[in-house]
């Protein structure tokens, strides 16, 4: 019988009661797994690439077609609420086609000359990939490191996070319905040891990791020291930038949008709410207003907004952050809360006269709470929107062309929104400076991440 040490155990956060164990894998298992892979490449890398963007319109298929299964199992194992997860798969299904679509001529062959020289630039797989994926978007974050990842002619090998084990061997599931080779999307429940050792095997040629900074830090320092590539997708403390021109209808459904999605629990949500003086009170008052209207409930309740918080001690790690902030002087107003009963349930949360050396201002808050802090006019707003150590995405709130230009120059992050809320994209590039990590995902930046970027001389002879 296996120990509760050596099981990874998902569990239903909406009432505390466990789903399913899984054992972590045993260094025998990882050996097959990275053979698997390995082989899966070599295969792979030969298929060409209108082929193999074919899989990927039938992975699109094969999600759609068990859309509601993926759904329900991204709203039991992490909480999101059923709405929300069936837009997930969706999106998820939407990328697959995108990519098979357009991805196809963003590898082809790029020819030059140079003196009395041709060059030729050739898209290369690199080989096995790697990738650490996290637990708030269960199947998106998946696919959009996987899709470019196969398209470009490597191997897949997904280390999703412990609790949502039965999402990971889900998606395998899927690929394996989409008939893709053996080997060429493989998924493995390895620990921290295990991710070490895979990390440091010549089969795996590259890592691609979205999680915290603290994860980012351990597992970049082990592909620099192995010299493998590697992206990195971290944390956010994004700016909500509301300046006194704004429309407050717009900046108001933005912000609940933009922070309250996936009960907030989303890298790049806006969690830095930085108003001008002149706007700041007229702002406040609706947003709180506004987020009063939210339903919290069963995450598979049609019209929940909010379900819980993914896992027990993440609530518990956010409720210290909002006492530490309050203790520093901030306003609670509305929220700050652990809903008693089963489940782990967080109140909406807004906190206001949230200064820069305050807990809420300076870390990441992962859940539903709101930092509002007030800016004396626009450059004041900018400087507070960069002293941060993250830099992800913001966005700004403003009716002035040229205030928005301002901001787009100077903003230190990898995406900025003018008059509307942070998202992603297969058409655009997805990726962060400063601690929010480096590379991107998506559109053609994503696409070539893991390329051999080949250049070919030839001689005019």
């Amino acid at each position: 019988m296996t120990s509760p040490a050596h099981t990874a155990t998902s569990v239903n956060p909406a009432n505390g009661r466990p789903l399913s164990s899984r054992p972590w894998a045993t260094r025998d298992e990882l050996e097959r797994a990275l053979e698997r892979a390995s082989g899966g490449y070599r295969q792979w890398r030969n298929v060409t690439v209108a082929q193999r963007a074919a899989k990927l319109r039938d992975l699109g298929t094969v999600l759609r077609k068990n859309a509601e299964a993926m759904a329900q199992m991204i709203c039991r194992e992490m909480g999101k609420p059923i709405r929300q997860a069936r837009a997930e798969v969706s999106k998820s299904a939407n990328l697959c086609d995108w990519y098979a679509e357009h991805g196809p001529a963003m590898l082809k062959t790029e020819n030059t000359t140079v003196a009395d020289r041709q060059a030729v630039i050739e898209y290369r797989p690199l080989g096995a990939i790697l990738a650490i994926m996290p637990w708030n978007f269960p199947l998106w974050q998946v696919l959009r490191g996987a899709v470019p990842v196969l398209l470009a002619g490597n191997s897949y090998l997904l280390k999703h996070a412990p609790n949502v084990q039965g999402c990971s061997a889900l998606i395998k599931q899927l690929f394996d319905e989409a008939g893709f080779p053996e080997g060429v999307f493989g998924e493995i429940n390895a620990t921290n040891d295990g991710v070490s050792q895979a990390i440091a095997d010549p089969r795996i040629a590259a890592v691609t990791v979205t999680g915290s900074v603290r994860a980012g830090q351990a597992i970049g320092a082990q592909a620099g020291a192995a010299l493998k590539k590697c992206v990195l997708e971290l944390g956010g403390s994004d700016p909500f930038i509301v300046l006194n021109d704004a429309d407050l209808d717009l900046a108001v459904s933005a912000a609940v949008a933009g922070r309250y999605q996936n009960t907030g629990q989303v890298c790049a949500a806006a969690k830095r709410f930085i108003v001008e003086a002149g706007i700041a009170q007229a702002f406040t008052d609706r947003f709180v207003a506004a987020v009063a209207e939210l339903k919290m409930g069963d995450p598979g309740d049609e019209q929940s907004d909010l379900g819980p918080m993914a896992r027990f001690d993440l609530r518990d790690e956010l409720h210290q952050q909002v006492l530490k902030t309050l203790e520093q002087g901030a306003t609670l107003l509305s929220g700050g809360e652990k809903v008693a009963g089963e489940g782990n349930y967080y109140t909406a949360t807004v906190l206001g006269d949230v200064t820069p050396e305050m807990t809420a201002f300076r870390e990441e808050l992962f859940g539903p709470v709101a930092a509002i802090t007030l800016a004396r006019d626009a450059q004041h707003a900018l400087a507070l929107a960069n002293d941060s150590e993250f830099g992800l995405s913001a966005t700004v709130i403003t009716a002035s062309e040229e205030q928005a230009r301002f901001f787009t120059d100077h903003l230190e992050c990898g995406g900025v929104f003018i008059n509307g809320f942070s998202a992603s994209d297969p058409r655009v590039a997805f990726g962060g400076v400063k601690k929010s990590g480096f590379g991107r995902e998506l559109s053609h930046f994503g696409l070539r991440e893991f390329c051999n970027i080949q250049t070919v001389w030839k001689d005019r002879r």
